[in-house]
């Protein structure tokens, strides 16, 4: 886990509000993946910086127990052009934790982090934390995905 600063950043995309209460995120987000990919999100976002997937956790009720809302994108150059149906939000500049889930992405090896950071005695903001999916995560049997914590 390492500590790095990340500039203020935009994202388009779709989104749910969920919680992890009775196992609801583990039915919403796979839900929200799904469109994302049979509707073809990603080619509908307008000035996309690249082709990763951002699936960010924001506007927390509390902490990780409580509800928050998940963000399916891509990272954009500004947000003039949201596409209807789609939702924008800019991530203002912050220090993040990064964790990398390494293995078989069938495996729940985000999950599986998830579990360790929630487990963990990091000093969170829960403004926004998020996990990229790029090229590295294009192996399914043998990705990397970088998830990053927002901390105090």
């Amino acid at each position: 886990m390492n500590i790095q600063k990340i500039e203020a950043f935009n994202i388009i995309g779709i989104s749910v509000r969920t919680t992890n209460e009775n196992g609801q995120a583990a039915q919403d987000i796979p839900a929200l993946w799904n469109k994302f990919n049979t509707e073809g999100i990603a080619e509908k976002i307008p000035a996309k910086l690249d082709d990763s997937i951002y699936s960010i956790y924001t506007e927390y009720e509390k902490d990780h127990t409580r509800p928050y809302t998940t963000i399916l994108g891509c990272k954009v150059e500004n947000l003039d052009h949201i596409p209807q149906g789609m939702v924008g939000k800019t991530f203002q500049t912050a220090t993040y934790a990064k964790c990398v889930a390494k293995g078989n992405l069938l495996q729940g090896i985000v999950y599986n982090e998830w579990v360790n950071i929630w487990n963990s005695n990091l000093d969170r903001t829960f403004i926004a934390d998020f996990e990229i999916y790029d090229e590295k995560a294009k192996d399914i049997e043998n990705a990397q995905v970088g998830i990053f914590i927002g901390i105090k």
